[in-house]
């Protein structure tokens, strides 16, 4: 890594050729831009993340930390390429009047004719589409379940502002879910009747799979905590009996469902390097998660809607960040 102190966009870009060269690497391959905006103490951990689902999507990764907004604008920078990835990446620091226009830094540093993705592992704007940044990407990734308080209305507020493009890692965490959820009613197609998801307290993961369910079976889906981690149980009911997932130690499911012996399925909690890697395969807007999104807020539009119970179910020690 190289830094630049009191640099601009045409000193990042030169010293990424520079680098090119000093690698006798001048082309990398790299597919698309991946910028996230981050703050100081996170930032080492995001790059971490981009650097790991960049093994996989080459790209070009801009780390962006906004600092104070007081003082004479700069711009600091560490730039470097390769050590493990294929691309290029630079963690850039703005300080002054600079952070009202981050916009500035970034455009001129994004590859030419290849798709942007923009994310926030950590707190995101309510609307990320009008993010001076977000409005540079194709995609848009928050995640609801980073937010250190009020992770339910945070996912509540991106359902609201939902625009084409956005995606949040809550709705990837679940990925696992839907998949056997959906196998499990091809091999049992009877009618679902009503439907329950059990998750720890605060589970954003947990409100997107109940609104999915919802707006996918046409029926009521009752939510009640356990002590996780993450999602514990789904149970859908038929008239030939419950269709039933439960997970407790986040590694290992079990799927029951009528006429049929219980059987152990994988489905693991996965890192966010996996989560992001995800999202980065698809860059068109995500219907699914559109309707999903949409369904959530109505639900919760509902007056009298009731709270989440507390279902007697089996716990499992792990740190959650209200996963799937």
């Amino acid at each position: 890594m190289i830094e630049l102190i009191e640099t601009n966009a045409a000193g990042i870009a030169a010293e990424f050729v520079a680098a090119r060269i000093r690698a006798g690497s001048p082309a990398m391959g790299m597919v698309m831009t991946l910028v996230f905006i981050v703050a100081e103490e996170a930032a080492s951990e995001a790059m971490s993340v981009a650097r790991a689902a960049a093994r996989e999507h080459p790209a070009r990764l801009l780390g962006v930390v906004l600092d104070s907004g007081r003082g004479t604008a700069r711009v600091d920078a560490e730039v470097g390429i390769g050590s493990g990835m294929s691309g290029e990446r630079a963690l850039i620091r703005l300080s002054g009047d600079v952070t009202r226009h981050p916009a500035s830094v970034v455009l001129p540093l994004l590859l030419p004719d290849s798709p942007v993705v923009v994310w926030w592992p950590g707190k995101a704007p309510d609307d990320p589409a009008s993010d001076p940044l977000g409005k540079l990407g194709r995609r848009r990734i928050t995640d609801a379940a980073s937010v250190p308080t009020a992770k339910a209305k945070a996912m509540l507020t991106q359902g609201r502002n939902y625009s084409p493009g956005n995606t949040d890692l809550a709705w990837t965490r679940i990925t696992g879910w839907r998949a056997l959820l959906a196998a499990a009613l091809d091999q049992h197609p009877g009618r679902v009747t009503s439907a329950s998801v059990t998750a720890e307290r605060i589970s954003p993961s947990a409100d997107l799979l109940s609104a999915w369910l919802a707006d996918r079976l046409r029926v009521d889906v009752a939510q009640h905590n356990s002590d996780g981690p993450g999602i514990t149980c789904v149970v859908l009911s038929t008239k030939q009996g419950d269709v039933t997932i439960s997970r407790f130690d986040g590694k290992l499911a079990t799927l029951s469902s009528p006429g049929a012996p219980d059987r152990p399925v994988a489905l693991k909690r996965r890192g966010l390097d996996e989560l992001l890697s995800e999202e980065l395969r698809r860059l068109d807007p995500d219907d699914v998660y559109a309707a999903t999104v949409q369904r959530m807020v109505r639900l919760n539009q509902r007056p009298g809607r009731s709270s989440k119970s507390k279902a007697p179910a089996k716990s499992a020690a792990g740190s959650s960040k209200g996963g799937g």
